[in-house]
């Protein structure tokens, strides 16, 4: 006999359908295997689709799985936020803290209540600081972002940074440049096989903005996400980023600000970001945001 599955569309980092990042989520994903993941997740082709399984431990709450249309990921922000928007509605959850298993380890997740609705905390993992992309492989990676040189800020090293899932850091003057780049995909891919990281953060800084700090894009052809509309684990690392890197102004405690992505794609989002700092240096790192059900529906394997 078929099981039945709980399957979402959810929009992240937004109360608008259609807009933000889309996620797939299946609350009730005990019994899939590997192989029906892989192929749920390209059907929906989403950029992630995330995969709540029942707790096999005290440890934790529940056990997410999260996947590309072509690859599993370690963790991924907006399906989080997702996944746990779909679960919190489904259980009519209160206001609480859980606990996650991922392959970026076992990470707090928040929900909270705002204006009759759910709003979500996620912790990211472990903060890492890894390779500066110079020499050759930043001439290839300005090449095939389609940029210039002088279109990138000198004092912001092209930094590979971490919460769970790496992400290539690139800070660029312009917002006009960054809403008007058309990357080669393709050499991309072949750079993310050097740099062994398969995404690329380009943002613009504006720390004039009344309300918005950062504006970026991300790009992880390599995974199959040419363009990912609002992300988690970019906009996290980046924090951790301005923090370590005293871009940014802050009271030795904690940095919070907004980012907007997804505007050159049509699918504008904001997130929130919160860096906790001791000693001036970045310890923890938390993403929060919105969701919306796009659909909602069943499937049966």
């Amino acid at each position: 006999m078929d099981k039945k599955y709980n399957l979402y569309q959810i929009d992240s980092f937004t109360k608008e359908k259609f807009a933000g990042n889309p996620a797939g989520v299946i609350t009730n994903a005990d019994g899939l295997t590997e192989n029906d993941m892989k192929k749920i997740a390209r059907e929906l082709n989403n950029s992630e689709t995330a995969f709540i399984f029942s707790s096999s431990d005290n440890d934790f709450d529940v056990h997410i799985r999260f996947f590309t249309p072509t690859n599993e990921v370690p963790i991924c922000g907006h399906a989080t936020i997702a996944a746990h928007y779909a679960r919190a509605i489904e259980n009519k959850l209160v206001p609480s803290r859980v606990y996650q298993k991922t392959g970026a380890g076992i990470l707090p997740v928040d929900i909270v209540s705002e204006n009759d609705d759910y709003k979500v905390i996620m912790t990211q993992g472990k903060i890492e600081f890894g390779d500066i992309i110079n020499g050759e492989n930043k001439k290839k990676l300005i090449k095939a972002l389609n940029i210039n040189n002088y279109d990138l800020i000198e004092s912001y090293p092209i930094q590979i940074v971490s919460t769970g899932h790496s992400k290539v850091m690139i800070g660029i003057k312009s917002i006009y440049t960054l809403n008007n780049m058309k990357p080669n995909y393709n050499e991309l891919v072949k750079l993310s096989n050097i740099i062994k990281c398969n995404g690329y953060y380009v943002f613009t800084i504006n720390p004039e903005e009344k309300d918005i700090l950062i504006h970026g894009r991300m790009f992880a052809p390599a995974i199959g996400i040419n363009e990912d509309p609002v992300t988690g684990n970019a906009n996290g690392p980046l924090g951790a980023y301005i923090v370590y890197n005293n871009f940014v102004k802050h009271n030795n405690k904690v940095f919070k600000f907004k980012a907007k992505q997804g505007e050159a794609i049509g699918r504008p989002g904001v997130i929130e970001v919160e860096v906790k700092i001791e000693d001036k240096n970045p310890v923890e790192v938390k993403i929060s945001g919105n969701a919306v059900i796009a659909f909602k529906s069943e499937l049966s394997l």
